[in-house]
């Protein structure tokens, strides 16, 4: 008898282990689903350019998908690698693409595998550019005025849509001037230092730009159009992001802005403010277009 009670204690005891260790899986999946600490993590990589506009545009972008719940990654890259990234599925998405005129070479390259999402921001414009007391308005003057430029076109980097235009208009005009690469920052530098001293220069540089409320400067005309008509500036993903993220393609669909929106952030940026901040303050003074972006209104 004794012998039998020790039987059904142990079988007892190890039906209530069973139990106990049941309920306890059952309660770590419960709190998985319950809580959402199985939940998978929302990531989203944005590719740009170096160019002030995008550099605004990326990092307010970044900061709208983090308030989204997202992880976000951003990576500069020149133009070509970014049209070559987003054909490859390298980068979800980029608000840096300049259509129809600055980035068409790479548009046509690449576009048939990029999904075109949405316009960001409408009436871009992209030429060659003074101060306004440079005493010339048209392009085809400045081979009369060589010296007075030292033969130089002062550019950005060298994968840029406008330095190609540039080059198409150096031939097109017959220009003995020399096209010399820098980057967005190394231009603008130029550019206030020549202002400085009054000297004449000439920069490639587009609109809108912050470098247009610091400084009084004007667009040299373009008689052979060579620069075409205005640009507008394009949200592009990859093909398969509508499909494989809803959510975020809906944000990235939605996002646009107003010339006044993105030159106050590059207002920020020019005056030293870090990007982020300078992107922060912007989002954190327009919730509601914020909102609207993220769906919440």
């Amino acid at each position: 008898m004794k012998s039998q009670i020790k039987v059904l204690s142990v079988i007892l005891v190890l039906a209530i282990l069973v139990m106990v260790s049941g309920c306890a899986d059952q309660g770590t999946t419960d709190t998985g689903t319950e809580e959402g600490t199985t939940d998978e993590v929302k990531e989203a990589t944005i590719g740009y350019v170096l160019w002030d506009g995008e550099i605004a545009s990326t990092n307010v972008m970044k900061l709208v998908l983090e308030e989204a719940g997202y992880d976000v990654e951003i990576i500069a890259v020149d133009a070509g690698a970014l049209y070559q990234g987003l054909a490859d599925s390298q980068f979800d998405f980029t608000t840096s693409a300049w259509l129809p005129q600055t980035q068409k070479n790479y548009w046509e390259q690449y576009g048939d595998d990029i999904d075109s999402v949405a316009v960001n921001l409408e009436d871009c414009r992209i030429g060659l550019v003074v101060p306004t007391y440079v005493t010339i308005d048209s392009i085809d003057e400045l081979n009369d005025n060589k010296d007075m430029f030292d033969g130089e076109i002062i550019g950005i980097d060298p994968g840029a849509g406008i330095m190609s235009t540039t080059e198409t208009a150096i031939e097109n005009y017959s220009l003995d001037y020399e096209l010399v690469s820098s980057s967005s920052a190394g231009m603008t530098a130029e550019l206030k230092s020549a202002i400085a001293d009054e000297e004449w220069v000439v920069v490639t540089l587009w609109s809108p730009h912050w470098a247009f409320n610091s400084f009084d400067l004007k667009y040299l005309e373009d008689p052979n159009g060579v620069y075409g008509e205005a640009d507008h500036v394009e949200t592009l993903a990859r093909v398969g992001l509508a499909e494989d993220d809803p959510e975020l393609y809906g944000i990235i669909s939605r996002f646009n802005w107003t010339h006044d929106d993105i030159q106050s952030v590059m207002s920020d940026l020019a005056d030293g403010v870090p990007e982020e901040e300078a992107a922060q303050k912007w989002v954190d003074a327009n919730p509601d277009k914020v909102n609207e972006w993220i769906g919440e209104n």
